[in-house]
């Protein structure tokens, strides 16, 4: 498809800019053509610095071979090429040797884009204009400015030397096989400017991928230091991912009761999940039951198919910060000595240190090597939807570096079904153009598939191709446990309920629930509290004393928030469920008889309402429980078949409305967009999946921690040290992370160095054993630990700090704490 084919009724290209802007010339010229360069090297003469076509070529060409999987070479080259075209100007050569003037040099690549490659060149130039700053709105004004504006602002005259060095083709189109939505001419025309913005936004992660390599490449050959990516060797092939995977399966199977009935049907569905693998890619779904070995299996599956069809990698998408480590670690176990080569965990740890809005240019050179990002060049990426989702709607570089990396790739969603309602509709698009044009296979695996094909779902997915065997039978065979909800109960009875039982598992909503209900029953043999106000290591090391006492049939008493329902591999023979969503309830109940050793009968799954008005859910929760009510109502004696389910997700879709599915109308604003007017940076603004900011803080819980970082204050790169604190971290509410900082109890580790990316607990009084990081009272931070030591790591005097927050401020950041990450207000902030 060429740039004359958008669909009738979409897309028209753009009006072309005038050849010569105003008060602008590309015709200046000189008796002795200037050498022109990219970057300069500090005390260092010229013939050491980074000439400009060296780097131009240098990241045309990365970017063209990251752009290639899904078809766009010339247009990856090109946008390369084009990127620092402004540095062909004498003012930003001066720049470089020690001028203040400041100078744009985004804008000309743009520019030229724009002119000469008709509506492919106005996607270019999105990325070009932004490949410091961030992409901007095409014509409406966000904090960044728009690029119709930019395109014909004043500029330095561009030097005409550019042409001797890039030969720019005289026409690109969009990439080859690149196939509209529908055959739908309307429904076709409708997504098409969707499409256009998602290509937009790969581009751009082409480019400053390249950028960022290449800079980095030139800065440490410069400083004679090794490139650390370099120098860590190559990640090793997904065949000997399998190979080692294969080995540890056979290893488990030789260790399981052969003769149980859980264990056979886990080998039959990992038998028969493998054999799909040889179909061609796609969209696939996964529908397997909790219990029923779905994450070793779609792990199989993954590595089988990208080895089958050339695929780059294996991404794993899961929903909670809180399990992301947990599953990396099965990965890593799984893949034996190759583990922690291949596994690459990623999500919002750390605070990104952003480039200052009045010089975005500190995000070139030097700078760069500081930032903490990620570009998923690795074997397996195990990643948070948040990451994930909010990445493929971003505008900001380092949010957008790995998006290219997703294409030529196998992507599992785990617990598809937590995929946030408000921006359900968007998030399935999304989904749908990966897999149609980006040559990535989707794998929406659930044991509660969410109802998302066209034409029931409104824009939904077509080609769905099942892995599973028969998913309705293979329900009926790995039912283990009754549902049926108990009516209301009070704090004194919900207590009671677990104090009569020896071995029992309560989830509730929120955090300030569950440390009620603790210290309810703290005083009880095996008592224990998980919480997201732990760092992982410690809930890891909680989980592992669960599991002991579980398997010695010592009394067991755990509660815990909706943390434990994913990835988090328990048996108790009763659970205790707060009132949620039926997929919540379906998890719950895969912490009950998950290994088929009781009776159905003997394995209940309780379900209850709060009478405490402090623990009632918020409005959106409430509407995913009154579904539920309703579903468990209907089909009492099997409320989590694959029926019920369907029914469930129909249901709560109906009440939602369309509009509910896409709240802020990112689809419908897009609709309206032409080529020229794609609104990028509103499109990253409005995309939020949590509405509450989150804010990392790392607890120096033990002497790995502590020795990482203290490394980082002499580290010069963060990225290795990054992924050490990843199990350290505790993300809170902005309001209780602003007043821990105020309160002098978290300070910034280097500040001079790494900003305010890293944010230590520096008061461990703090972080308790038995509740994590808590805030009961702020006074509780000892006079005596406001030594002058901590004064100086935050920069104030102790006579600055204010300590005298009240109650009522704690108690309303704990509220906020109720709020999901995803689709229903589950405590996981």
């Amino acid at each position: 498809m060429n740039d004359d084919d958008a669909p009738a009724g979409g897309p028209h290209p753009a009006q072309a800019a005038p050849t010569t802007a105003p008060h602008t010339s590309s015709d200046t010229s000189s008796a002795t053509s200037p050498r022109f360069y990219a970057h300069s090297v500090p005390k260092q003469p010229e013939n050491r610095w980074q000439t400009l076509p060296e780097h131009l070529h240098a990241v045309g060409r990365m970017a063209g071979e990251s752009a290639a999987v899904f078809n766009a070479q010339a247009l990856g080259q090109v946008i390369g090429w084009l990127h620092d075209l402004g540095k062909y100007t004498l003012p930003f050569q001066e720049r470089l040797r020690g001028s203040p003037l400041r100078v744009d040099h985004s804008t000309w690549g743009a520019r030229i884009a724009q002119q000469r490659l008709g509506v492919v060149g106005q996607l270019l130039a999105y990325g070009i204009a932004g490949h410091h700053a961030g992409l901007a709105n095409g014509e409406r004004e966000g904090e960044r400015t728009a690029l119709a504006e930019r395109l014909v602002a004043d500029l330095h005259a561009l030097h005409p030397d550019w042409e001797k060095d890039i030969a720019l083709p005289s026409r690109l189109g969009t990439p080859a096989g690149f196939q509209l939505y529908s055959q739908d001419r309307k429904q076709a025309a409708d997504r098409y400017p969707f499409q256009l913005a998602f290509l937009v936004r790969m581009l751009f992660s082409c480019l400053v991928d390249a950028d960022f390599l290449d800079t980095e490449r030139f800065y440490l050959q410069t400083e004679g230091r090794t490139d650390h990516r370099s120098a860590a060797g190559a990640s090793p092939s997904l065949s000997a991912l399998r190979d080692q995977l294969d080995g540890y399966m056979a290893g488990l199977a030789a260790k399981c009761d052969a003769d149980s009935n859980v264990n056979r049907l886990r080998a039959d569905i990992l038998r028969q999940v493998r054999q799909g693998a040889d179909r061609s890619p796609g969209l696939f779904s996964l529908t397997v039951p909790t219990g029923g070995g779905k994450t070793l299996a779609s792990l199989a599956f993954a590595l089988d198919h990208a080895i089958r069809h050339g695929l780059r990698r294996v991404i794993f998408v899961i929903p909670f910060t809180s399990i992301v480590e947990q599953n990396a670690a099965v990965f890593r176990e799984a893949l034996g000595p190759l583990g922690d080569a291949a596994v690459l965990e990623h999500h919002s740890a750390f605070i990104e240190r952003q480039p200052p809005r009045d010089d975005p240019e500190q995000y070139q050179s030097v700078q760069k090597l500081r930032l903490a990002m990620e570009n998923w060049d690795a074997p397996i990426v195990v990643t948070t939807a948040v990451q994930f989702f909010e990445s493929l709607f971003a505008a900001r570089p380092s949010q957008c570096r790995k998006l290219h990396n997703i294409a030529g790739s196998v992507v599992v969603l785990d617990e598809a079904q937590t995929m946030p309602l408000k921006l359900l509709k968007p998030c399935v698009a999304a989904i749908d153009e990966l897999a149609r044009n980006y040559r990535a296979s989707i794998v929406l695996c659930t044991a509660t598939q969410p109802a998302l094909e066209a034409p029931a779902f409104d824009g939904g997915l077509t080609g769905v191709r099942e892995l599973a065997p028969e998913p309705t039978q293979l329900f009926q065979q790995l039912e283990r446990v009754r549902v049926r909800h108990v009516g209301t109960l009070d704090d004194a009875a919900l207590a009671g309920h677990m104090r009569e039982r020896e071995q029992v598992l309560c989830i509730v909503n929120n955090r300030r629930h569950a440390r009620a209900v603790y210290e309810a029953m703290a005083d009880l043999p095996g008592a224990r509290h998980l919480t997201t106000l732990m760092c992982a290591k410690h809930r890891s090391e909680v989980l592992a004393e669960v599991r002991q006492m579980l398997v010695d049939k010592m009394p067991c008493r755990v509660v815990s928030t909706s943390l434990i329902e994913a990835g988090v591999d328990v048996d108790f023979p009763t659970v205790l469920r707060a009132e949620a969503g039926l997929d919540s309830i379906a998890q719950a109940a895969g912490r009950c008889n998950r290994e088929g050793r009781r009776s159905r009968d003997a394995s209940e799954v309780l379900v209850f309402a709060n009478a405490n008005e402090d623990w009632a859910p918020p409005p959106e929760l409430e509407q995913y429980a009154q579904a539920a009510r309703e579903v468990l109502r209907q089909c009492e004696e099997r409320p989590l078949s694959p029926d019920a389910i369907a029914r469930y997700f129909d249901l709560l879709y109906w009440q939602k409305g369309s509009k509910e599915l896409d709240v802020p109308d990112l689809m419908g604003l897009l609709k309206a967009s032409r080529p020229n007017g794609l609104p990028m940076e509103t499109l990253a603004t409005k995309f939020r999946m949590i509405d509450s900011v989150q804010m990392p803080v790392i607890v120096p819980y033990d002497n790995e921690a502590r020795k990482a970082l203290k490394d980082l204050e002499s580290a010069e790169g963060s990225v290795g040290l990054a992924r050490k604190l990843q199990p350290y971290v505790v993300q809170l509410p902005k309001q209780g992370f602003d007043a821990l900082y105020q309160a002098g109890a978290i300070a910034p580790v280097k500040p001079e160095k790494w900003g305010e990316q890293f944010m230590e607990l520096v008061h461990p009084d703090l972080y308790d054993s038995r509740f994590g990081l808590h805030w009961d009272n702020p006074t509780f931070i000892r006079s005596e630990r406001l030594n002058w030591q901590d004064c100086r790591r935050v920069g104030k005097r102790p006579s600055q700090r204010n300590t005298g927050r009240g109650h009522g401020l704690w108690s309303e950041i704990e509220d906020l704490g109720r709020a999901r990450l995803l689709h229903a207000p589950r405590d996981e902030g």
